[in-house]
């Protein structure tokens, strides 16, 4: 197929895009020859010129999982979105607050907390007038609270059905103010699947949107100790704490914390993911023993760490000096 798509290129106008669509190919072809096998869980091919800066690129590999789709194009990019879901974390949370007239929908994803949704609505306080107007006026209040628990439970499946479907939604967390989240809940709002996967504990937070959900991880730490994001959390606490302390138990600089690690003093490597050098660090840690707490900007304190110690920092199992 590829030598007939080759054989068809002379009829580009462009000289400059048929000339980078037949090296494209070419190259894509001479790698193909090679491969006597198709791995077990298939091939993906990228081959391409930037055509701004003239870098040419051509990847050949087995993704983590098997090809769900045999797809060949032509395009100014690369399609990517058949292979992204198999990098996806496959142990996600589903975040839910909700109050009467707010809720806020978000995931965590191994270290990233993310807002999905933030819902509000008008929903009128208590009628003073008392009587049969003020039963009848807590009726249509009632009515506005169950329009809108409806819509919150509508936008969760929404967001969270295509995770539970695919196996990774693992866990559903619900919390609010007061007794929101239990109304929520028995007023059976939220989906039959989601409730399976409901942890039986509702949080009690103050705030909606990303400050609430923070809250509401932390809040959480003894149903959430797998998870990745709140042992960054703590990881980040306790280095700030033992530098703080000027204990000695803190320890930056490349060179510095390479060493440390050489000699099994470190008892936590926190790294940021943004490092190029990421996975000799990951390496060099597990080679002594280290736990290994991988960090981003999305973390409060990530781009301080960062910023300040190039982004890895340890905490030291004694002092060294």
């Amino acid at each position: 197929m590829l030598r007939q798509e080759l054989s068809i290129t002379d009829n580009i106008k462009l000289k400059k895009t048929k000339n980078a669509v037949q090296r494209a190919l070419t190259a894509t072809i001479d790698r193909l020859s090679k491969i006597l096998k198709v791995p077990e869980k298939g091939l993906a091919v990228f081959c391409g010129e930037n055509m701004d800066t003239g870098d040419f690129i051509c990847i050949t590999l087995s993704p983590p999982e098997p090809v769900p789709v045999f797809f060949y194009r032509t395009d100014k990019e690369f399609h990517l979105e058949f292979l992204e879901p198999m990098v996806e974390e496959s142990n996600v949370i589903g975040l839910i607050i909700v109050e009467r007239d707010a809720a806020t929908i978000g995931l965590l994803k191994g270290n990233r907390l993310k807002v999905l949704d933030e819902l509000e609505d008008y929903i009128p306080g208590k009628h003073a007038k008392g009587g049969q107007s003020q039963r009848r006026y807590d009726r249509v209040i009632e009515q506005m609270v169950h329009e809108f628990y409806k819509r919150v439970g509508e936008r969760v499946k929404e967001y969270f059905e295509p995770y539970l479907e695919s196996g990774k939604l693992k866990a559903v967390l619900l919390g609010g103010p007061a007794y929101a989240k239990y109304d929520f809940l028995e007023g059976d709002y939220l989906d039959y699947r989601l409730k399976q996967i409901l942890i039986p504990k509702f949080i009690d937070v103050a705030y909606q949107g990303e400050v609430g959900l923070r809250e509401m991880i932390i809040k959480a730490n003894d149903v959430l100790k797998e998870q990745q994001y709140l042992e960054a959390l703590k990881a980040i606490d306790e280095f700030k704490l033992h530098l703080v302390k000027d204990d000695g138990l803190t320890i930056y600089g490349d060179d510095e914390l390479r060493k440390a690690l050489e000699i099994g003093a470190v008892e936590k490597l926190i790294v940021s993911e943004e490092r190029n050098d990421l996975e000799e660090w990951i390496e060099l840690a597990k080679r002594s023993n280290a736990k290994t707490i991988v960090i981003n900007d999305e973390i409060p304190e990530g781009v301080w760490i960062n910023k300040t110690f190039g982004g890895a920092v340890g905490i030291l199992r004694y002092r060294l000096f």
